[in-house]
C-alpha cells in the first residue's frame, strides 16, 4: 500500500485501558463455548453485547439473536445477556422449557443484588440510568414496586418518595461518573437522607476508559470513539472526550466511517474503544489513520487491569439433556434427538 510518510507533528494518542472488560469478554467467550460444547443453535435474549460486529460474528458461528424469550422453541438453551434480565424473565424460560445460560456480568448481579436487599427493608430504590437501557429494565424488575428510574439531573424534580429518611440510590453500571454524581448531588438537595449503594456500583471499566479518555481528550484535536450506537458507555465516551476538551468527537463501529474532513486542520488524533469493542476494530482505525499520516502512536495509560470473572457455571453442565428432559417431562414433542449432547 502506498503510504503517505508520516507528517511531523501528527500523532495519535491511543487510550488505555480501551476495549472489552472482564464482563464482555466472559459474555463473549460464554456464546462461543456454548456453540461448541452443544453446537447450534444457542439462542441469545437480547444482544449478548452492544457491540454490531460482536453479534454479527456470532451470528455466522450459529447463535440465534432473539427480543422475546418466547421466540425461542421448547427444548433449546437460551442465553441471558452481559446487562441481566429482570426475574421474570427466567419464569418465561421455565415456562418455555428452555435451558438457561446467564451470561449476565457479575457487576450488574451485584446491583441486582443491592436492589432485592433495599427492595426487602422496604426502601424507596432511585435507580440511575437511562429508560429503556437493557441493564435498567432487568434492574427494575428485581424490584418493581420500590424501583423508580431518574434518567439525569433534569429528572429530580418529579422524584417522590413516601419515606426521605429511607432512600438509596442505585445506578446503570456504564453511565459516566460525574454524570451519575451530578444527579446523585441533585438527590441530595431534595432528600439530605439520601443512602449511597455500599460500594460505588459505576464499574471499573466505565470508569477508566473515561479516566484515560479525560486525559487524552485535553490534547487532541480530534477523538475517535470505536462503538455501536446503542452501547451506553461508548456513548458517554463521546461526551467525556468533548468535555475533556477535544474539539471534536465522534463515534464509529468501523474505520470506513471515519470521515476524511474530520482530520482537516488537526495534528492529534485520540483513538477509545467502548467495552464491548474487539481490538480488531480499533488496529482497522489505526492502520487507516496511518495511511493517511497519523504513523506516530503514543499509549495514554490511565490505569492497569487485571480483573477476569470465571465462566458460567451453567457451562459445565450438560445443558442439552437438561432442555430435553424439560420437554420431556410435559409429554412434549421435540424431546427426540435433541439430548445428543454435541
Amino acid at each position: 500500500m502506498g503510504r503517505m510518510t508520516a507528517s511531523p507533528g501528527r500523532r495519535v494518542l491511543l487510550a488505555a485501558p480501551r476495549g472489552y472488560c472482564a464482563g464482555v469478554d466472559r459474555a463473549v467467550i460464554a456464546v462461543e463455548k456454548a456453540l461448541e460444547q452443544y453446537g447450534a443453535p444457542v439462542y441469545v435474549r437480547h444482544e449478548i453485547v452492544h457491540n454490531k460486529y460482536v453479534v454479527q460474528t456470532l451470528e455466522k458461528k450459529g447463535a440465534v439473536f432473539v427480543e422475546r424469550t418466547e421466540e425461542v422453541p421448547p427444548g433449546n438453551i437460551v442465553m441471558f445477556s452481559a446487562h441481566g434480565v429482570a426475574p421474570v424473565v427466567h419464569e418465561e424460560a421455565a415456562r418455555g422449557r428452555l435451558a438457561t445460560i446467564d451470561a449476565t456480568c457479575p457487576l450488574v448481579t451485584k446491583v441486582h443484588k443491592e436492589a432485592v436487599r433495599f427492595a426487602q427493608e422496604d426502601y424507596d430504590i432511585l435507580l440511575i440510568g437511562h429508560e429503556g437501557h437493557e441493564e435498567v429494565i432487568g434492574t427494575s424488575g428485581e424490584a418493581p414496586d420500590h424501583i423508580q428510574l431518574v434518567d439525569g439531573p433534569e429528572d429530580v424534580a418529579k422524584v417522590e418518595v413516601r419515606d426521605p429518611s429511607k432512600v438509596v440510590w442505585l445506578s446503570q453500571t456504564t453511565l459516566s461518573v460525574d454524570e451519575t454524581m451530578e444527579t446523585v448531588d441533585a438527590l441530595k438537595e431534595k432528600f439530605p437522607q439520601l443512602m449511597s449503594p455500599p460500594s460505588d456500583d459505576i464499574c471499573y471499566a466505565t470508569q477508566n476508559r473515561q479516566l484515560a479518555v479525560k486525559q487524552m481528550g485535553a490534547e487532541a484535536d480530534l477523538v475517535i470513539v470505536v462503538g455501536s450506537r446503542n452501547s451506553s458507555n461508548s456513548k458517554r465516551l463521546v461526551e467525556v472526550a468533548k468535555l475533556a476538551g477535544a474539539r471534536a468527537a465522534y463515534l464509529v463501529d468501523f474505520a470506513d466511517e471515519i470521515d476524511e474532513t474530520w482530520l482537516e486542520g488537526v495534528t492529534t488524533i485520540g483513538v477509545t474503544s467502548g467495552a464491548s469493542v474487539p481490538e480488531v476494530l480499533v488496529e482497522q482505525v489505526l492502520e487507516w489513520l496511518a495511511r493517511r499520516g497519523f504513523e506516530d502512536v503514543e499509549i495514554v495509560k490511565a490505569a492497569e487491569e487485571s480483573i477476569t470473572f470465571s465462566l458460567p457455571k451453567e457451562l459445565r453442565r450438560d445443558l442439552r439433556e437438561e432442555a430435553a428432559a424439560l420437554v420431556a417431562e410435559r409429554g412434549g414433542a421435540g424431546a427426540s434427538g435433541a439430548d445428543s449432547g454435541k
